[in-house]
Protein backbone atom coordinates (compact mmCIF):
# COMPACT_ATOMS: atom_id res chain seq x y z
CA UNK A 1 0.00 0.00 0.00
CA UNK A 2 1.60 3.27 -1.08
CA UNK A 3 -1.51 5.33 -1.79
CA UNK A 4 -4.14 6.89 0.45
CA UNK A 5 -7.55 8.38 -0.24
CA UNK A 6 -8.03 11.57 1.79
CA UNK A 7 -11.72 12.38 2.32
CA UNK A 8 -11.88 16.03 3.34
CA UNK A 9 -14.78 17.52 5.33
CA UNK A 10 -17.69 15.53 3.92
CA UNK A 11 -19.57 16.40 7.07
CA UNK A 12 -23.03 17.27 8.30
CA UNK A 13 -21.92 20.82 9.14
CA UNK A 14 -22.29 21.81 5.48
CA UNK A 15 -25.77 20.34 5.16
CA UNK A 16 -26.92 22.48 8.07
CA UNK A 17 -26.10 25.72 6.24
CA UNK A 18 -28.62 27.47 4.02
CA UNK A 19 -26.08 27.57 1.19
CA UNK A 20 -26.21 23.76 0.93
CA UNK A 21 -29.20 24.07 -1.40
CA UNK A 22 -26.87 25.79 -3.90
CA UNK A 23 -24.22 23.03 -3.79
CA UNK A 24 -22.78 22.39 -7.24
CA UNK A 25 -22.49 18.61 -6.87
CA UNK A 26 -25.45 17.07 -5.03
CA UNK A 27 -23.97 13.62 -5.78
CA UNK A 28 -20.76 14.30 -3.85
CA UNK A 29 -21.51 11.77 -1.09
CA UNK A 30 -22.26 9.00 -3.58
CA UNK A 31 -19.14 9.78 -5.59
CA UNK A 32 -16.96 9.83 -2.50
CA UNK A 33 -18.54 6.51 -1.56
CA UNK A 34 -17.50 5.08 -4.95
CA UNK A 35 -13.91 6.19 -4.37
CA UNK A 36 -13.89 4.77 -0.86
CA UNK A 37 -15.15 1.40 -2.07
CA UNK A 38 -12.55 1.28 -4.86
CA UNK A 39 -9.73 2.33 -2.51
CA UNK A 40 -10.65 -0.38 -0.05
CA UNK A 41 -10.84 -2.98 -2.82
CA UNK A 42 -7.38 -1.93 -4.00
CA UNK A 43 -5.93 -2.15 -0.49
CA UNK A 44 -5.35 1.62 -0.26
CA UNK A 45 -5.63 3.46 3.04
CA UNK A 46 -8.72 5.65 3.53
CA UNK A 47 -8.24 8.67 5.80
CA UNK A 48 -11.26 10.68 6.95
CA UNK A 49 -10.81 14.34 7.85
CA UNK A 50 -13.32 16.57 9.63
CA UNK A 51 -13.16 20.34 10.14
CA UNK A 52 -13.82 21.78 13.59
CA UNK A 53 -14.01 25.30 14.97
CA UNK A 54 -14.24 24.77 18.74
CA UNK A 55 -16.00 27.51 20.67
CA UNK A 56 -17.34 29.19 17.53
CA UNK A 57 -20.98 28.46 18.21
CA UNK A 58 -21.39 27.49 14.54
CA UNK A 59 -22.22 24.19 12.85
CA UNK A 60 -18.45 23.59 12.79
CA UNK A 61 -18.29 23.73 16.59
CA UNK A 62 -18.07 20.15 17.89
CA UNK A 63 -20.67 21.12 20.49
CA UNK A 64 -23.22 21.44 17.67
CA UNK A 65 -23.12 17.70 17.01
CA UNK A 66 -22.68 18.33 13.27
CA UNK A 67 -18.93 17.70 13.05
CA UNK A 68 -19.50 14.16 11.83
CA UNK A 69 -19.53 12.37 8.51
CA UNK A 70 -22.62 12.76 6.34
CA UNK A 71 -24.93 9.79 6.71
CA UNK A 72 -23.94 6.95 4.41
CA UNK A 73 -20.19 7.32 4.95
CA UNK A 74 -18.84 5.01 7.63
CA UNK A 75 -15.15 4.43 8.42
CA UNK A 76 -14.03 0.84 8.71
CA UNK A 77 -11.82 -0.43 11.49
CA UNK A 78 -8.28 0.85 11.07
CA UNK A 79 -9.24 3.86 8.95
CA UNK A 80 -8.02 7.02 10.70
CA UNK A 81 -10.49 9.82 11.44
CA UNK A 82 -8.67 13.12 11.96
CA UNK A 83 -10.04 16.48 13.06
CA UNK A 84 -8.40 19.62 11.72
CA UNK A 85 -8.75 23.29 12.58
CA UNK A 86 -6.89 24.66 9.54
CA UNK A 87 -8.01 24.74 5.92
CA UNK A 88 -5.63 21.97 4.85
CA UNK A 89 -5.63 18.48 6.29
CA UNK A 90 -1.94 18.52 7.29
CA UNK A 91 -1.07 21.58 9.39
CA UNK A 92 -3.13 20.87 12.51
CA UNK A 93 -3.15 17.05 12.36
CA UNK A 94 -0.63 14.23 12.29
CA UNK A 95 -1.59 13.31 8.71
CA UNK A 96 1.91 13.71 7.31
CA UNK A 97 3.43 11.49 9.99
CA UNK A 98 0.65 8.94 9.57
CA UNK A 99 1.22 8.70 5.82
CA UNK A 100 5.00 8.65 5.88
CA UNK A 101 4.97 6.11 8.70
CA UNK A 102 3.04 3.76 6.43
CA UNK A 103 5.25 4.37 3.43
CA UNK A 104 2.53 6.16 1.48
CA UNK A 105 3.81 8.29 -1.38
CA UNK A 106 0.63 9.13 -3.26
CA UNK A 107 -2.60 10.75 -2.09
CA UNK A 108 -6.00 11.10 -3.71
CA UNK A 109 -8.01 14.12 -2.57
CA UNK A 110 -11.80 14.46 -2.56
CA UNK A 111 -14.40 16.20 -0.40
CA UNK A 112 -15.85 19.63 0.43
CA UNK A 113 -15.01 22.46 -0.52
CA UNK A 114 -13.31 22.15 -3.89
CA UNK A 115 -11.37 25.43 -3.84
CA UNK A 116 -10.83 25.68 -0.13
CA UNK A 117 -9.95 22.69 2.05
CA UNK A 118 -9.58 20.23 -0.84
CA UNK A 119 -7.40 22.46 -2.99
CA UNK A 120 -5.32 23.58 -0.01
CA UNK A 121 -4.78 19.98 1.06
CA UNK A 122 -3.63 19.12 -2.47
CA UNK A 123 -1.20 22.04 -2.56
CA UNK A 124 0.32 21.30 0.84
CA UNK A 125 0.48 17.58 0.09
CA UNK A 126 2.39 18.29 -3.10
CA UNK A 127 4.78 20.63 -1.31
CA UNK A 128 5.43 17.88 1.23
CA UNK A 129 6.49 15.56 -1.58
CA UNK A 130 3.42 13.43 -2.12
CA UNK A 131 2.13 12.64 -5.58
CA UNK A 132 -1.39 14.11 -5.64
CA UNK A 133 -4.48 13.17 -7.63
CA UNK A 134 -7.41 15.56 -7.35
CA UNK A 135 -10.81 14.04 -8.12
CA UNK A 136 -12.89 17.08 -8.98
CA UNK A 137 -16.20 15.31 -9.51
CA UNK A 138 -15.90 13.85 -6.01
CA UNK A 139 -15.65 17.36 -4.56
CA UNK A 140 -18.33 19.97 -4.02
CA UNK A 141 -18.50 23.70 -3.49
CA UNK A 142 -20.86 26.66 -3.56
CA UNK A 143 -21.25 30.04 -5.23
CA UNK A 144 -18.89 32.49 -3.56
CA UNK A 145 -20.06 35.97 -2.57
CA UNK A 146 -17.87 38.91 -3.57
CA UNK A 147 -15.26 39.62 -0.91
CA UNK A 148 -16.87 43.00 -0.12
CA UNK A 149 -20.43 41.62 0.20
CA UNK A 150 -22.06 41.69 3.66
CA UNK A 151 -21.61 38.48 5.62
CA UNK A 152 -25.32 38.11 6.32
CA UNK A 153 -26.62 37.82 2.74
CA UNK A 154 -29.33 35.25 2.14
CA UNK A 155 -28.77 32.51 -0.42
CA UNK A 156 -31.14 34.34 -2.76
CA UNK A 157 -29.15 37.56 -2.41
CA UNK A 158 -25.88 35.74 -3.03
CA UNK A 159 -27.23 34.14 -6.19
CA UNK A 160 -28.75 37.40 -7.42
CA UNK A 161 -25.56 39.44 -6.94
CA UNK A 162 -23.78 39.76 -10.32
CA UNK A 163 -20.45 39.87 -8.46
CA UNK A 164 -20.97 36.37 -7.02
CA UNK A 165 -18.49 33.86 -8.44
CA UNK A 166 -20.43 30.81 -9.69
CA UNK A 167 -19.36 27.43 -8.38
CA UNK A 168 -18.47 26.26 -11.90
CA UNK A 169 -15.96 29.12 -12.20
CA UNK A 170 -14.49 28.22 -8.82
CA UNK A 171 -14.05 24.60 -9.86
CA UNK A 172 -12.49 25.58 -13.18
CA UNK A 173 -10.04 27.92 -11.47
CA UNK A 174 -9.05 25.19 -9.01
CA UNK A 175 -8.33 22.74 -11.81
CA UNK A 176 -6.26 25.31 -13.69
CA UNK A 177 -4.30 26.17 -10.54
CA UNK A 178 -3.58 22.56 -9.59
CA UNK A 179 -3.01 20.82 -12.92
CA UNK A 180 0.63 20.45 -13.90
CA UNK A 181 1.78 22.13 -10.70
CA UNK A 182 0.33 20.47 -7.63
CA UNK A 183 -1.84 17.60 -8.83
CA UNK A 184 -3.12 15.40 -11.60
CA UNK A 185 -6.82 15.99 -12.25
CA UNK A 186 -8.94 12.84 -12.56
CA UNK A 187 -12.57 11.76 -12.58
CA UNK A 188 -14.17 9.16 -10.33
CA UNK A 189 -14.60 6.84 -13.32
CA UNK A 190 -10.96 7.15 -14.37
CA UNK A 191 -9.62 6.64 -10.90
CA UNK A 192 -11.87 3.76 -9.87
CA UNK A 193 -11.06 1.93 -13.12
CA UNK A 194 -7.36 2.34 -12.39
CA UNK A 195 -7.74 1.21 -8.80
CA UNK A 196 -9.65 -1.91 -9.77
CA UNK A 197 -7.16 -2.73 -12.53
CA UNK A 198 -4.28 -2.36 -10.09
CA UNK A 199 -5.92 -4.52 -7.46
Amino acid sequence: MNRALIVVDVQESFRQRALWRAVNNPQVVARVGELVAAARAAGDLVVWVLHAEPGSGTVFDPASGQVRLIDGLVPEAGEPVLTKTSHNAFTTTNLQQLLTGRGIREIVVCGIRTEQCCETTARVGSDLGFGVTFVTDATATFPSPHWSAPADLTVEEILADPRTLPARAMVERTEYALAGRFATIATVAELTAGMLTRS
